[in-house]
């Protein structure tokens, strides 16, 4: 996820370095940050490519990009387990645990990936000049599991959300959804947005309204009342997967949000009511999980491709669906 930003300057504006303009615009966010945006291209004056240097001038149109959120520097370190699939002086890529929550947020100050993040490069040694941080560029939600990116100086920080900006990095998720799709893939194209009713929920919204977004979708293996599908996403909303998938009518298995955490397909037998309870409690949260990522290292120029199986009750849960027999 990232932040937007366009700022009009006024008629009466005086004459300040573009960095240090910033640096009071944008709170929280450093001007180490800021000049490394600048650097890749990812802020722009009157939408051309300036140097930090640049003294902002009336009537000026400042495009932002940065990674989202900026970081809140009283986040306490703490020292939990992380499953750390690749680490370089640049960047770390993480496994993510389904149940941890990645940022720290309303009633989850504590236990969050960032959290032990801070603990984790805060311990680091590097031979990097730069300052190493925590820096996501990008998420996924409590109860998903899988592969994150992060960014541990400005200009890897930078870089990343440039790629994630322009869709050029690659992430697939496997999801188990309820019911069995007419085609063995597909495109869903959906606006999405906050739902008025609700504003934890995503909901869709018709053409030219909400925020744009594309999930591709391929079917690996059908079960008797579910499907065991890749997603690939072209555009990376909020709930992106959950709120397409519940649109077409498939939610995702067991995702409380969305309506999958009851039983949507199948008969009413009391022997398959108690399989279908027994998944639930074997996988107390959506199924889904971040199975690849594929990016450019900022550094280096290497793409990087990284793949990570689905978590032991996730596969277990898909092996109960592959032996059911109703």
């Amino acid at each position: 996820m990232f932040l937007h930003e366009t700022i009009h300057l006024p008629a009466g504006q005086r004459p300040f370095r573009l960095d240090k303009f910033l640096t009071g615009q944008l709170p929280n966010v450093s001007r180490t940050r800021i000049q490394a945006g600048i650097k890749e291209s990812n802020i722009l004056v009157n939408e051309k490519n300036v140097k930090a240097s640049y003294a902002v001038r009336p009537f000026d149109t400042i495009q932002i990009l940065l990674p989202y959120p900026p970081r809140d520097e009283d986040i306490a370190p703490e020292d939990l387990p992380l499953d750390i699939v690749y680490e370089d002086a640049h960047l770390l890529v993480v496994n993510k645990a389904a149940p941890m929550v990645v940022h720290p947020g309303h009633a989850n100050w504590t236990g969050t990936l960032v959290n032990a993040l801070l603990y984790h490069i805060d311990h680091l040694s590097t031979t990097t000049d730069n300052p190493v941080r925590a820096g996501l560029v990008h998420r996924i939600d409590k109860g998903t599991s899988g592969l994150l990116v992060v960014g541990k100086t400005e200009e890897s920080l930078a870089h990343l959300a440039g790629q994630f900006y322009h869709r050029t990095v690659n992430r697939r998720y496997l999801a188990l959804i309820w019911g069995n799709l007419k085609e063995d893939e597909g495109t869903v194209s959906v606006p999405l947005g906050r739902s008025p009713k609700d504003r934890r929920v995503m909901t869709a919204y018709p053409e030219g309204e909400g925020k744009h977004a594309v999930t591709h979708y391929q079917v690996i293996k059908r079960y008797s009342y579910t499907t065991l599908i890749t997603c690939k996403l072209e555009t990376g909303r909020t709930h992106q997967i959950r709120a397409h998938m519940k649109h077409i009518g498939h939610p995702l298995f067991g995702d409380p949000r969305y309506g999958g955490d009851t039983v949507l397909f199948g008969p009413r037998f009391s022997k398959y009511l108690t399989f279908v309870k027994n998944g639930f409690s074997l996988l107390p949260h959506q199924a889904l999980h971040a199975t690849s990522l594929e990016f450019v290292h900022p550094a280096t120029g290497q793409v990087m491709t990284f793949e990570v199986p689905p978590p032991d009750n996730f596969q277990r849960l898909l092996d109960k669906w592959e032996r059911y027999n109703g």
